[in-house]
């Protein structure tokens, strides 16, 4: 399923992404029409926190989940509500530009990753437009707890 979140739900968009969900993130530029266009085109569920924008996207008979909190929790909660996702999908994307990530050898990645980060991990990831690579650090055991209480939560 691919989804779509206004301006509104960086945050959100950033989670969903890291689940390895398709998602698709308006930039501020975008009008609601715009958005509405993206998501009818595309075939995007809409996710938005804008109850205007909401009530344009039912009178279309677009999909959408209307987000009532600003709780990151919650927001995901709600999401997941409506959404599955693959456990072996997680990590999956790159988090800033939705791309799905590549592995790539070590010896590529020595020059842009921190000494100290390529002593320590063997495997990394990287995205193929935007450039950014990944690894499994520190922040990673938050994301596990994160989504292990994502899992209760359901």
């Amino acid at each position: 399923m691919k989804l779509l979140c206004d301006q509104m739900l960086g945050t959100l968009t950033k989670w969903l992404r890291i689940l390895g969900l398709d998602t698709y993130y308006a930039t501020i530029e975008m009008t609601d029409d715009d958005i509405l266009q993206i998501a009818k085109t595309e075939q995007r569920v809409l996710i938005s926190r804008d109850k205007q924008l909401i009530q344009r996207a039912k009178k279309e008979q677009l999909p959408y989940i209307a987000i009532q909190t600003t709780n990151l929790d919650e927001q995901l909660k709600a999401v997941l509500n409506h959404v599955s996702f693959n456990e072996s999908s997680i990590l999956s994307r790159c988090t800033i530009c939705n791309t799905v990530l590549e592995s790539i050898e070590k010896h590529i990645v020595k020059d842009k990753v921190p000494p100290r980060i390529f002593e320590q991990h063997d495997t990394f990831w990287f995205c193929k437009s935007c450039g950014r690579v990944y690894w499994m650090g520190t922040h990673y055991e938050h994301m596990k707890n994160k989504l292990q209480k994502l899992k209760q939560m359901k």
